[in-house]
């Protein structure tokens, strides 16, 4: 059987890369289930350096395809914050009740389109021969007035999405993985895993 590692330890994020990606036959690991325990430096740019950066880091220590994402909040009226830095807001070990309060607080008195943000999404794999592929998706939305939902993580609560009247951490996880940035991401990179492992 085939073996994809996903360079994260983030709980929530494999129990969403596994059921999107379930359908393919291969085994899918976090870093810690590979055993692997590495620092990387995320000095990119852009969301699609920063996952690259990770999924090179981790291919190199392992024979085997690594998947990576870059993911974050871009808040327009607060010039794309928190962006390529959404994990690091505020300070790595600062909670995201803390940083979703910070963001609504610095919204105060916008309203409706005013609010306008999106989640953007890049995995990036890399292959054993060197060979490197990403796919960039997003969903658009709002900040919400305030936190609501308990089905997300990071800052899902405050991520409202007007088609369907409510945030992303209210949404079922099936119903959240089809319209998720990340999940449209995957999707997409499943199409070239598949071409890719037949």
């Amino acid at each position: 059987m085939n073996k994809i590692i996903f360079a994260t330890s983030n709980a929530g994020k494999m129990k969403e890369i596994r059921e999107i990606l379930k359908d393919l036959d291969v085994e899918i690991l976090s870093m810690k289930e590979a055993g692997i325990n590495a620092d990387i430096v995320e000095n990119g740019k852009t969301f699609e350096e920063n996952a690259l950066i990770k999924a090179r880091a981790i291919r190199d220590l392992a024979d085997c395809i690594v998947l990576a994402d870059d993911s974050g909040l871009e808040v327009d009226a607060l010039n794309k914050e928190p962006g390529i830095y959404s994990a690091r807001y505020m300070g790595e070990d600062t909670s995201y009740d803390l940083k979703n309060a910070n963001i609504i607080e610095r919204l105060s008195g916008l309203t409706g389109s005013e609010r306008s943000a999106r989640f953007v999404c890049v995995i990036a794999a890399a292959f054993p021969d060197g060979t490197e592929e990403t796919r960039r998706a997003t969903i658009e939305g709002q900040i919400a007035d305030a936190p609501a939902g308990e089905n997300g993580f990071g800052y899902d609560p405050i991520f409202y999405v007007p088609e369907y009247k409510c945030t992303t951490a209210q949404l079922a996880a099936e119903q959240k993985n089809e319209i998720s940035h990340r999940g449209k991401a995957l999707r997409a990179m499943k199409e070239v895993l598949r071409q890719r492992m037949i």
